[in-house]
């Protein structure tokens, strides 16, 4: 039997070309690759030096990354590369290992996001909350416009710019003094002309003009601003050999950690950008699949000296707007940046690293969801809690810490509010069945409604544990339950233990047969308690067990086959 959905291990190009692919859905990906290519070639620099590396770095991972993710994906538009949200795990790994470590677990991270795709729970991660994803991209774009006053300013720093935020800040503040005016005017430059051409003219690509411009007027006016070449030398024009990189036990236990946390923030990173192609697009993704093909292309990247690839929802955005079919774009959107390394890396050293700081303040502006944040923070305190707290800690703390945080508060608020909707109420029901219970003294109706689980049983224990001596029958009705999980069940056992010593009769009705087979595990069979399909007939059959004192084994509704 074929496997379907998540199950399948086919990427979305097979899917792609399986259906026919055309001269004219090779043109439309085509002209939406040159489109991406031209979006990421001066990003991909941009975030490669503000994480501690070099602009050919960034430029490897686009190449390399991106191909193979476009190629291998479960996403038809996912577009990989490097993405901001790495800026500070990078240079922290960077700081910490140097280079030849931050690409060990670059490679490391890559075996984990295909062990993570290949055990099939890429499923589980795309559950993180709302609020908890907001939080945590405005907290990287406070980290990233943070990492680029440097540049932005033009500062001679008086120390080691810190990565920490936190620490950062002094030694900015102590470097004001230094401030450069020509780097601040192309800086602000940059930035004035993406803003404008955005609103002005939004098809063109304003953030590579925006970089040309002010790489030609720093060119021809002859001004004095550190650029790509002064401060990393030449780019090189093409591709390195791909090699194993060098490391040993000791490499590897030491930068797990970071392995860790860049398997799991690419992994969030990567489906998240492939649920918005989704929502973009009316597409479906395979999520094990895309994880797949993100733990090889990190492989793949870092045997050529690149960082952390992963799905960049910005770039992955403008291939669905700019008409893209299929995986093809995406490929091919790698392929063009590398024309563009092998064309024009001589031009690229012109760069000025202010124009590139520009481009990343305007980015990490982008990242910050504003009006998501509004409406949170004046939906609910308890949305607002956990959109602040996962702030705080990715701005002051640590990235991977404001995810699990984020996610934890986040689950437990979401326990708190179905504990909330699980309640207990007298019975309501047509007026025939309300008229039959009502003759009958000795027997009192509950209702269980909601999901009746670990949350929620406290309270409901609590309310059926207050029925008065005087009933002889408890008719429990399930119709409106929606979950029952092992805790429910375990109440429900002790309910019926303590209702039987006090000769206290129970008759369980609406339940489901998965439901039933659930309960008979935990050894709820009959004649323990009985069974019945509406409270009706369970009222009936709960008035004769009472007038004989007993359970026969006829009355009860046998054990289903399954359990």
């Amino acid at each position: 039997m074929p496997q379907t959905g998540q199950n399948r291990f086919v990427p979305a190009l097979a899917d792609t070309l399986r259906h026919g692919y055309s001269a004219a859905r090779l043109r439309q990906d085509a002209l939406a690759g040159l489109t991406v290519a031209i979006v990421a070639l001066p990003l991909s620099m941009a975030i490669a030096i503000a994480a501690g590396g070099t602009p050919a770095m960034g430029l490897y991972t686009a190449i390399v990354g991106g191909f193979i993710i476009s190629a291998l994906g479960g996403s038809r538009y996912q577009i990989g590369g490097p993405a901001g949200a790495f800026i500070v795990l990078i240079a922290g790994t960077i700081a910490q290992h140097g280079v030849s470590g931050m690409v060990v677990a670059t490679m490391m991270a890559g075996v984990i996001m295909a062990a993570i795709g290949f055990l099939r729970l890429g499923s589980y991660i795309k559950f993180i909350p709302y609020p908890v994803t907001v939080g945590f991209s405005a907290g990287i774009a406070v980290i990233i416009f943070s990492s680029q006053i440097k540049d932005l300013l033009g500062l001679t720093l008086t120390a080691p710019e810190p990565a920490h935020f936190l620490a950062k800040l002094p030694v900015l503040w102590d470097s004001l003094p230094s401030a450069n005016a020509v780097t601040m005017a192309l800086a602000f430059a940059t930035i004035a002309l993406i803003v404008g051409l955005k609103h002005a003219v939004p098809r063109l690509p304003n953030l590579l003009i925006a970089v040309i411009v002010t790489t030609l007027a720093a060119v021809f006016l002859d001004l004095p601003t550190p650029t790509i070449e002064t401060t990393f030398g030449a780019v090189p024009a093409g591709l390195p050999t791909p090699s194993l990189p060098q490391f040993d036990a000791a490499l590897l236990l030491a930068v797990l950690p970071n392995a860790i946390a860049f398997a799991m923030l690419g992994a969030i990173e990567a489906l998240l950008s492939a649920v918005v192609a989704d929502g973009m697009s009316g597409q479906r993704h395979n999520s094990n699949m895309e994880l797949v093909a993100q733990g090889a292309a990190n492989i793949a990247v870092g045997m050529f000296g690149g960082m952390v690839a992963t799905g960049t929802i910005a770039r992955t955005a403008t291939n669905v707007r700019a008409g893209a079919f299929g995986p093809v774009a995406g490929m091919l959107h790698a392929v063009f940046i590398l024309l563009f390394m092998l064309v024009a890396a001589p031009l690229v050293g012109f760069v000025p690293l202010a124009s590139l700081a520009g481009v990343l303040a305007v980015v990490a502006w982008n990242m910050i969801e504003r009006d998501a944040i509004i409406s949170l923070l004046r939906s609910s305190r308890a949305d607002a809690a956990v959109l602040l707290v996962t702030l705080g800690l990715t701005v002051f703390r640590d990235l991977t810490e404001a995810i699990v945080v984020g996610f934890a508060l986040g689950a437990v608020l979401f326990i708190h509010r179905m504990s909330k909707a699980a309640e207990v109420v007298e019975h309501e029901s047509p007026a025939a069945e309300t008229d039959e219970i009502a003759m009958d003294p000795e027997i009192v109706v509950y209702r269980i409604r909601g999901a009746f689980f670990f949350g929620a049983t406290a309270s409901v224990g609590a309310v059926l544990d207050r029925i008065s001596d005087k009933y002889r029958g408890l008719l429990l009705d399930f119709s409106d339950v929606t979950l029952v999980d092992s805790s429910a069940a375990h109440l429900i056992e002790q309910l019926v233990h303590k209702a039987r010593k006090r000769g206290v009769d129970i008759m369980l009705t609406g339940t489901t047969h998965d439901l039933r087979v659930h309960l008979f595990a935990h050894g709820m069979k009959p004649p323990v308690v009985g069974y019945e399909s509406t409270i009706a007939l369970g009222a009936r059959k709960l008035r004769r067990r009472i007038d004989q004192h007993g359970v026969s084994d006829d009355e009860t509704t046998p054990v289903p086959q399954s359990a």
